[in-house]
């Protein structure tokens, strides 16, 4: 925590986002048993609150893991050791599906796009072409939290139907904060994780099947175990639902409570409160000379990206506001390190938050020898606010 009068925490970063009370509260209540009556009721109350997120009929089958184990699942399920699987990638994020594939033993083709960029869907198309054999999935993100790219999913999802191939889509960021409606796009599968804009802890990973999926899954004969589809699908479609493992109890019960906040708060609102607070962060951004990081998109309401003026060591920005004003926002990664930063908006944020974070990088942009007008980016974002009626997620106080 910062000393003196920047004694105050705020943390402004794609995930693990900030918490509401009430989810919070929830976890310090005693344990339940797994198999209690008491624990299904919450356990298939928050499964049946997940299809509505996810937009989707299908089963949206729960691990106990981080939004990465969700992904590892996908890969595990759906290659094979020395068949064919394409890669798109933009992002740090984006080329874990690289990574996971190469662990696999995947005959993959990784179409690699500069970061800041959208993944070029016609690209996509001459690579699904080109190969001798079908793909058996073609892997892609849809907000890449590392640049703050949003990418043309359903396009994507168009291409892949063309050539027969299953799509898995890694909506870690991006699910609860810009819309991915599964089945009205075709999408095979999504995966996403608990932490981000679905206002819960770290330690649980989805994946929301289709029954295509399921069925390749089913002949598939790569070895799993743990993030096996199909046994977990055959828990999860009992009476009472039951899950293979001992599902993580605590975390469970905060999802119910954030899933019951969505809900009562209504999903297109949930959409329009982030789009709404990126265009704040944007217009802060920009009041300063700051210029945008990617494309000219207004559907990029995840994580607002900014390049950093050269004259500054752009590696101790997030530093200084983390250990002096007490903000902490995220740097670039990998190459982009100490060339942009990024606030993130996804979850558990409201008007003032986004305030906030402006008033905060004006003033560690300041210290590091930036000349900019004190006010000019929360004023530039307070404006944005007004006009929006600044939109406050539900129970934000």
């Amino acid at each position: 925590m910062s000393p003196g009068i920047y004694n105050k925490s705020y943390l402004m970063t794609a995930g693990p986002t900030p918490l509401p009370p009430a989810v919070s509260q929830v976890m310090a209540e005693p344990i339940l048993y797994h198999r209690a009556p008491a624990f299904i009721e919450i356990y298939e109350r928050a499964l049946a609150g997940l299809k509505r997120v996810f937009q989707t009929g299908n089963d949206v089958l729960a691990f106990s893991s981080s939004g990465s184990g969700a992904l590892e699942s996908a890969v595990a399920n759906l290659t094979t050791a020395g068949e064919p699987a394409v890669v798109a990638s933009a992002g740090k994020f984006g080329e874990r599906w690289a990574e996971l594939c190469t662990a696999y033993g995947v005959d993959m083709t990784h179409l690699e796009f500069d970061w800041g960029t959208k993944i070029d869907p016609e690209t996509v198309d001459e690579a699904l072409s080109s190969l001798d054999r079908p793909a058996r999935a073609l892997f892609v993100t849809h907000s890449e939290t590392s640049t703050g790219v949003v990418h043309d999913v359903r396009t994507l999802a168009e291409i892949a139907r063309k050539h027969d191939t299953i799509i898995v889509v890694d909506a870690v960021s991006g699910m609860g904060a810009v819309t991915l409606p599964q089945d009205e796009w075709g999408v095979d599968v999504v995966v996403s994780g608990s932490q981000k804009a679905l206002m819960s802890p770290p330690g649980l990973g989805f994946a929301s099947v289709n029954e295509r999926a399921l069925e390749a899954a089913a002949a598939n004969a790569t070895p799993r175990y743990y993030f096996d589809w199909v046994k977990t699908s055959k828990g999860q479609r009992k009476s009472p639902a039951d899950s293979p493992f001992t599902p993580a109890v605590t975390v469970w019960r905060s999802l119910d409570i954030a899933l019951g906040m969505i809900e009562e708060e209504g999903l297109e609102n949930v959409f329009a409160r982030h789009a709404a607070l990126a265009r704040a962060a944007r217009a802060g951004i920009a009041a300063i000379g700051l210029e945008r990081f990617g494309p000219d998109d207004d559907g990029a309401n995840v994580v607002t990206g900014a390049h950093l003026p050269e004259e500054i060591d752009g590696a101790r920005l997030p530093k200084v506001m983390r250990d002096d004003l007490g903000i902490t926002v995220a740097g670039g990664q990998g190459h982009l390190k100490g060339k942009i930063v990024r606030i993130a908006h996804c979850g558990y944020y409201g008007a003032f938050d986004i305030i906030v974070a402006m008033s905060g990088l004006e003033m560690a942009l300041k210290r590091l020898g930036y000349e900019c007008e004190a006010g000019a980016a929360a004023g530039a974002a307070e404006q944005v606010l007004i006009d929006a009626g600044s939109p406050e997620p539900v129970g934000k106080t």
